[in-house]
């Protein structure tokens, strides 16, 4: 028993002697670190080694610390990912490939979620695309894909409010999906020809979409057979929109179309009719002006509505007039001159409302209306229908008085 006591006795003093020995190790080391910042004396070693012996390794891990827990931004937009195969997912960019006749499986963060599709799987009916909402997240499949699924996929996180809810377009998120067919470079289309209308100073898009990003696309005129130029400046290309013409002029009207190729495989597509259409700048700015603001019942009145903005703009004229109420029929005259202002070529068009023999009821409110493809203004003015005046009295002359005989 006392064996066991001294025993005991031993363990715990050869204990103390330990953590007594390491307490002076930490305080030599620590003192060792503040040193390491002052100016050592004498001549300072150069080499790794030191008396022909091993230079001890020392260890430069600094202790990990705890940062403080910093508040995270709130998730602006959804969360859009590719399901791969054995349950693994891929954060898309803004676009993503995936070969024709594979599936395509995107997962969005967000509930509930709506989908924007491609027109062309919107009028889908074989059940190739299937979108289900789960507690998170919400998902879209497309099966048997085909080149003509390629787009623009779209998920919008949904805001709700009770049972009404709405899309929250500013947290969309969407990734366009090319579907390479290896005997389909371009999406198909139905129609051979594509009327497009060439506005002025506004961009027209000429939507020849590949289904391929790596193919090569070049735009040609029909007729004269000839490659358009495509600088970058005028007209652009963009494998998710096709070829834009940033600001469209006359000579760029006529039939274009695309050709795209790809290793041996080359390919045209949809021909595009395109029509040149000189669109204004702004509505139009009616003046209005009765040939008088007082008619006498009985005379004639006109009423004229004039524009003058760009040369070669279509305005069109309508009025509101007070005989229309009781069915007075209308009579306009319409005309279209040019005009010179300050040097510079502009037009005019005119509208011309007359009245003839006018009555009571022509009194009141006239309004022209002007419009052209960018808008539509109007004008007023109010004619007063005085009474029918009789002789003036003035001008009658007296009739004499007889005189009497006496």
């Amino acid at each position: 028993m006392k064996l066991l006591q001294v025993m005991s006795g031993a363990v715990l003093l050869s204990l103390l002697l330990l953590a007594s020995f390491g307490h002076c190790q930490e305080e030599d080391k620590d003192a060792k670190a503040d040193s390491v910042t002052a100016k050592p004396k004498g001549k300072a070693r150069t080499g790794g080694k030191a008396a022909g012996k091993k230079a001890p390794k020392t260890s430069t891990a600094k202790p990990k610390l705890r940062a403080a827990a910093t508040p995270q931004p709130a998730q602006q937009g959804a969360v859009l990912t590719q399901v791969l195969n054995k349950g693994k997912f891929q954060r898309v960019g803004d676009r993503l490939s995936v070969v024709a006749g594979d599936t395509l499986e995107l997962r969005c963060k967000g509930n509930p979620v709506q989908w924007g599709v491609p027109y062309y799987l919107e009028e889908e009916e074989d059940g190739r695309l299937k979108t289900v909402q789960h507690d998170r997240y919400g998902t879209l499949t497309v099966v048997n894909s085909t080149g003509a699924d390629t787009g623009a996929y779209t998920c919008y996180p949904m805001y709700c409010e009770g049972s009404d809810c709405r899309k929250e377009y500013d947290k969309a998120v969407k990734v366009f999906v090319f579907f390479p067919d290896p005997q389909e470079l371009f999406v198909p289309s139905s129609d051979y020809y594509e009327v497009i209308q060439l506005r002025t100073n506004w961009p027209t898009v000429l939507p020849c979409q590949v289904t391929n990003p790596q193919a090569q696309v070049t735009l040609h005129r029909e007729f004269p057979p000839e490659q358009v130029k495509v600088d970058g400046t005028e007209i652009s290309f963009d494998v998710k929109r096709g070829f834009t013409i940033h600001r469209p002029k006359q000579y760029h009207a006529g039939s274009l179309y695309c050709v795209a190729s790809y290793g041996t495989l080359r390919q045209s597509s949809t021909k595009y009719m395109l029509i040149y259409v000189n669109y204004p700048t702004a509505p139009p700015a009616p003046v209005i002006q009765a040939s008088s603001s007082a008619v006498p019942m009985g005379s004639n009145l006109q009423v004229v509505c004039t524009v003058v903005g760009e040369q070669d703009v279509s305005v069109e004229f309508t009025w509101d007039y007070p005989g229309q109420s009781i069915g007075r029929p209308l009579y306009t005259q319409d005309s279209v001159s040019e005009a010179n202002n300050i040097g510079r070529l502009r037009q005019r068009s005119e509208s011309v409302l007359s009245v003839d023999e006018v009555r009571e009821v022509d009194q009141g409110t006239y309004t022209c209306t002007a419009q052209n493809l960018e808008g539509s203004r109007s004008a007023s003015t109010t004619v007063k229908v005085l009474p029918k005046s009789g002789p003036d009295p003035a001008a009658t002359p007296k009739p004499k008085a007889k005189s009497k005989k006496p």
